[in-house]
């Protein structure tokens, strides 16, 4: 789920601004420093899912494996992959990694059921995992998009390929999913004489979107969310 178009910009602003308006992103980058200070020195840690290898910089201090289909988006660069493969179908030996991340990729897996079983294979018993899966999002990696999760989804999914210790945290409630596609909109005033139409469009978008979050706390169950962040164990 790299960023493009409107989200490119606010990659570029202060961390915490960043994290205000992109809040699903900002979860799972905060998961991942938590998850990789979770693990010892030297673990083999495999991303399911890597594209581009972004998150290598998090595991610097572990033996990271990056390995991905390279067919999400032709634009990306999948040179810093180590291997290129179908999940559902990986190529090692069961037992062969210490941790495992599978981050936004889930929803692109034809028979994901299938591939988190060969994630679960390749685990050694107890070793942990971190999943991210979209629940209310825009299609993207035509035409490799398949599926949005709910919680239930993903608890039932998770612990049938052999997981357990499964907890789901939703990234936000209805008032950051609001938000979110407030500054979604701002795409559809770029390009061509549309730009002419951008100022306004932002004046009207930007300054709700940026309001919105500090009411998310009403909305305690968070049935309207981005996504979840799930942590767990394969089972020993």
């Amino acid at each position: 789920m790299n960023a493009t178009g409107h989200t490119a910009i606010a990659y570029r602003l202060p961390r915490f601004l960043r994290d205000h308006v992109l809040h699903f992103e900002g979860a799972i980058e905060t998961a991942l420093l938590k998850f990789a200070a979770s693990l010892p020195p030297g673990a083999r840690v495999l991303d399911a899912g890597a594209g581009e290898a972004r998150h290598a910089e998090f595991f610097r201090a572990q033996r990271y494996c990056a390995i991905d289909l390279a067919v999400g988006d032709p634009a990306w660069n999948y040179r810093k992959l180590d291997c290129i493969a179908d999940l559902a179908a990986l190529p090692f030996a069961p037992a062969s990694f210490d941790a495992l991340l599978n981050i936004v990729t889930l929803e692109h897996l034809p028979d994901p059921a299938r591939a988190l079983s060969e994630m679960a294979r390749v685990l050694r018993p107890g070793a942990p995992v971190l999943v991210a899966a979209p629940h209310e999002w825009e299609v993207h990696q035509s035409p490799h998009d398949y599926f949005r999760y709910t919680r239930h989804g993903l608890e039932h999914l998770l612990s049938k390929a052999g997981f357990q210790d499964i907890q789901i945290i939703p990234a936000g409630g209805y008032f950051r999913l609001l938000s979110r596609r407030l500054l979604n909109g701002l795409q559809f005033f770029v390009g061509g004489p549309r730009w002419l139409l951008f100022v306004p469009a932002a004046a009207l978008l930007v300054p709700p979107a940026l309001l919105l979050p500090a009411l998310d706390r009403l909305d305690r169950e968070k049935n309207f969310t981005l996504g979840y962040l799930c942590t767990a164990k394969r089972s020993s």
